[in-house]
């Protein structure tokens, strides 16, 4: 734990228990999407599955990402993850993103992968709502990972016939806002 860390934190007026405990969730959410996005991509087959797979895997490898860019906040400021497995996906701050019942439904399948964004666009939202002025690290942290969530939720809304994104599906490198957590 950064001791100096957690106190500027804390003296700023933040709840760092309540801090942690919402960067486990999103930890814990970002973690089973990466899961449940393996399992939906490679049920997006035929044509209409196809369109979609390589937008589906891009977010796939940015929530992984993600996950990994907030475990060394999470332990910064003195929090820890589950050592159990089924605890952490329990805990996870969004509903799982599971395979709806007709794998082969494309629009059921976008409806669940848009949902899944909508649900890490609030989460985000609140952590950047927190720690706006008070806490720079894990604010900055949350807006990279919210400007890359939103990108992901114009992605399959668009799909969904919902208006133009405006966001282009990214060639080479994934995480733009995020990876510069990752070095």
């Amino acid at each position: 734990m950064a001791k100096v860390t957690r106190k500027m934190v804390e003296d700023a007026g933040v709840d760092v228990d309540h801090l942690v405990d919402l960067l486990v969730k999103n930890a814990a959410a970002e973690l089973t999407t990466f899961y449940y996005y393996t399992i939906l991509r490679v049920n997006l087959i035929g044509l209409e599955g196809e369109t979609i797979k390589e937008i589906a895997e891009t977010a796939r490898i940015e929530d992984r990402n993600h996950f990994e860019a907030l475990v060394p906040r999470i332990y910064e400021l003195g929090g820890k993850l589950p050592e159990n497995m089924v605890d952490f996906h329990n805990v996870s701050g969004c509903p799982p993103a599971k395979l709806p019942a007709d794998p082969t439904d494309t629009t059921a399948m976008l409806k669940v992968l848009v949902e899944a964004e909508r649900c890490a666009v609030r989460q985000y939202t609140h952590v950047c709502s927190l720690t706006a002025g008070k806490d720079h690290r894990t604010y900055d942290l949350a807006l990279s990972i919210l400007h890359e969530e939103v990108e992901h939720e114009s992605w399959f809304s668009e799909f969904l016939g919902e208006g133009p994104s405006g966001h282009f599906l990214r060639r080479g490198e994934t995480s733009p806002f995020v990876s510069k957590f990752l070095r």
